[in-house]
């Protein structure tokens, strides 16, 4: 079956000044309906360049320079912006790192979610009112009347991204993107957002990229998760393959990272850093801080190789740690 949606070769840069930050070199990846995909990485490594490429919400000096996305077969990269106006919020949904700066401040939630209600499905005010409340008691917030007239900053950190959620449903997408949805939030509303992300997902089988640096998040939340390393994914895998056998070395790496109460040892950081996306990197750009690195690994870029089941891994030497 064909996925829903479907990266091929993605290439992202930014033109500054001082170089062209290759953000997103040959990303690909595929969707299905109804599933959960997680994207995991360390801070630099694409994963917002990826969900802002998906909708052409790059800003200067940003631009995609190859590649295809593609939805339902349609690559929107070919899409001229008046069509890809009428795919984004409508088809492709995106949720926000903060909810609170992406709500208008002087404006009551309640308005924001009926206006978006009017003009994206043509409601007549008193229907798209009732919508409102609707979505808003399907995102388990309680009093949705009393809510409506509340501002945002009246609002927690967590209500506020259950309203930025209402608004990304309001239109019903079949995609929907959440850009580290959890970050700032305690970890019982961290628990209640993840459950609703996966309800939603069973019930309306609407695919959803959850972006975030929480490997227990994507854990609870995820079917598939795909690890990305300098603006390319170096893994692929079911959730629970990918945490019970990991083949990457930089994925066994990130595993390491996580405190657990169980461990006899404490935590392990990965050696080195992250490498600067302007300058020319090695065929395997984690081959600086790989302790499996050959003298293939810097001279031939590795193809995704297949492991498993499901389970697609670029690397030379692939395989758990011993």
């Amino acid at each position: 079956m064909a996925p829903l949606l479907e990266l091929e070769d993605l290439q992202t840069a930014f033109f500054t000044r001082r170089g062209v930050v290759r953000a997103l070199d040959g990303v690909t990846l595929r969707i299905d309906e109804g599933e959960v995909l997680g994207l995991v990485g360390e801070s630099g490594s694409g994963k917002s360049a990826l969900a802002a490429s998906i909708l052409r919400l790059l800003r200067p000096p940003g631009r995609i320079v190859g590649g295809q996305v593609r939805l339902d077969g349609v690559d929107l990269l070919a899409l001229n912006e008046a069509e890809m106006g009428k795919v984004r919020g409508r088809q492709i949904a995106m949720i926000f790192q903060n909810p609170r700066a992406c709500l208008d401040p002087v404006v009551p939630v309640g308005r924001q979610l009926v206006t978006a209600l009017e003009e994206r499905q043509d409601l007549a005010r008193p229907a798209a009112r009732e919508a409102a409340h609707a979505l808003l008691a399907r995102v388990r917030l309680p009093d949705p009347a009393r809510l409506t007239a509340a501002y945002p900053h009246e609002l927690s950190g967590g209500m506020c991204q259950r309203v930025m959620i209402a608004l990304a449903l309001a239109c019903r997408p079949r995609v929907l993107l959440a850009d580290e949805p959890t970050t700032g939030l305690d970890v019982t509303i961290q628990h209640e957002l993840v459950g609703l992300l996966r309800e939603l997902a069973e019930s309306t089988g609407m695919a959803q990229l959850l972006i975030s640096h929480d490997m227990g998040v994507v854990a609870e939340a995820c079917d598939t998760v795909a690890v990305m390393y300098a603006g390319q994914v170096v893994e692929r895998a079911p959730v629970d393959r990918l945490f019970d056998a990991p083949h990457h070395p930089y994925t066994i790496g990130l595993l390491a990272c996580r405190p657990r109460i169980d461990a006899v040892t404490p935590p392990r950081a990965i050696p080195g850093a992250v490498p600067d996306l302007r300058t020319r990197l090695p065929a395997c750009p984690f081959a600086p801080r790989c302790h499996r690195a050959a003298d293939v690994c810097r001279q031939v870029r590795p193809p995704s190789v297949a492991v498993g089941d499901g389970h697609l891994v670029a690397c030379h030497f692939p395989g758990p740690e011993r």
